[in-house]
């Protein structure tokens, strides 16, 4: 099996997070006398860890940063966590993986407590071996960290010096990420980040829906 062990991102691969998340941003802001309401802007928020977008994007000094990440929790736990909704055909897709035989896990930069509760809620849990996310201060929040993170928990090292690890996500820090630790990738078309943003960051393959994750897959497996 050429892919043996699969790492997929949560937010803009298994689950469509934008409205929780821009809620949550958005009322972060006001909070700081920001009224964000471009649409294009609002989806930067979508992938990065969320301090490097509070400093980066919103341009909060890092102490603001750090109170806004607070108020940002604060609605994310309460309301903004089920803002959000499975992609369709995922399920059958990590069933058809699974069956093949596939080990997943899950490598993302949203705080562990949050994503765990998620992917309870949404019944996709059990589909994971392991699900790896940033804590809830973001020591560990940038994307090649919680890869890492995945891969040491799980004892992966080997399977990714033989490249039998890949990574599957929708934006550029998922790839750079993978990057970093040795990874090939697959970028998805579904999530929020384009066919140009992946190929230019190097994306190994591909995916322009949830299907397609194991019909390529799979077919890497037995090439014709």
């Amino acid at each position: 099996m050429k892919y043996e062990h699969l790492l997929f991102d949560l937010d803009g691969t298994l689950t469509e997070s934008a409205p929780g998340i821009i809620n949550s941003i958005q009322y972060a802001l006001k909070s700081f006398g920001i009224s964000e309401t471009d649409p294009e802007r609002l989806k930067l928020y979508i992938g990065p860890p969320l301090m490097t977008s509070l400093t980066q994007i919103a341009g909060l000094p890092e102490d603001d940063a750090r109170k806004a990440m607070k108020i940002y929790h604060d609605y994310y736990s309460e309301k903004g966590l089920f803002e959000n909704s499975v992609y369709d055909g995922i399920p059958e897709t990590l069933q058809k993986l699974k069956a093949a035989g596939k080990k997943l896990y899950i490598a993302t930069s949203k705080p562990e407590l949050f994503m765990r509760r998620i992917i309870e809620k949404f019944g996709i849990a059990d589909f994971f071996d392991f699900a790896g996310g940033s804590d809830i201060e973001e020591t560990r929040a940038e994307k090649w960290q919680v890869i890492q993170y995945v891969v040491k928990s799980c004892s992966l090292e080997g399977a990714v010096a033989d490249g039998r690890v890949l990574m599957i996500g929708d934006r550029k820090h998922d790839i750079e990420g993978a990057r970093k630790n040795n990874i090939p990738t697959m970028g998805v078309l579904f999530g929020y980040g384009t066919r140009e943003e992946l190929t230019e960051y190097g994306a190994s393959l591909i995916a322009q829906t949830p299907e397609d994750i194991a019909r390529i897959i799979l077919s890497e497996d037995n090439p014709s």
